[in-house]
């Protein structure tokens, strides 16, 4: 009889502790609600999509000293904003003008390796982000990436 009371005794502290700790956690939680702070999981960040403007192929011939080489270039901008997307679909023609003009320009020789494809993303990134008349501010360019380079 001594055993069954002792074991009585012990859930019923049990049971009275779990109670306690439901009760004071539930209310500790409704205050919190009440309170405006919102009780839920944590949310995963959402990234923005990336914003891509594909342009047509370029094809230019580039001379040096000794011979001519064809290059034909696949571009594809990644660009930081709609805006900067909107810039360049309006200024095409002289967005194609500005990359024509620095590729005729490029060396054949230089312009394989890959610190002379470094430098040409660099120029390109730079003359294409520059604005376009009348607009006060240029295209914001995060990348410029070859999706084609052959030099013949």
């Amino acid at each position: 009889m001594k055993a069954l009371r002792s074991l009585l005794t012990s859930t019923l502290i049990a049971a009275g502790s779990i109670a306690a700790t439901l009760y004071f956690y539930d209310s500790f939680s409704i205050r919190k609600a009440s309170a405006g702070e919102s009780i839920r999981a944590p949310t995963v960040p959402v990234m923005p999509s990336p914003i891509f403007a594909e342009l047509d192929p370029f094809t230019v011939t580039l001379n040096s000293e000794y011979q001519r080489r064809i290059l034909y270039v696949g571009i594809t901008l990644r660009l930081a904003d709609e805006e900067s997307a909107r810039t360049i679909k309006r200024y095409m023609p002289e967005v194609r003008d500005r990359i024509l003009s620095l590729l005729a320009q490029q060396d054949p020789i230089a312009v394989q390796s890959a610190d002379g494809r470094q430098q040409l993303v660099q120029q390109l990134r730079s003359r294409i982000s520059m604005p376009y008349m009348p607009e006060p501010t240029g295209p914001s360019i995060k990348d410029v990436l070859f999706t084609a380079f052959v030099v013949q």
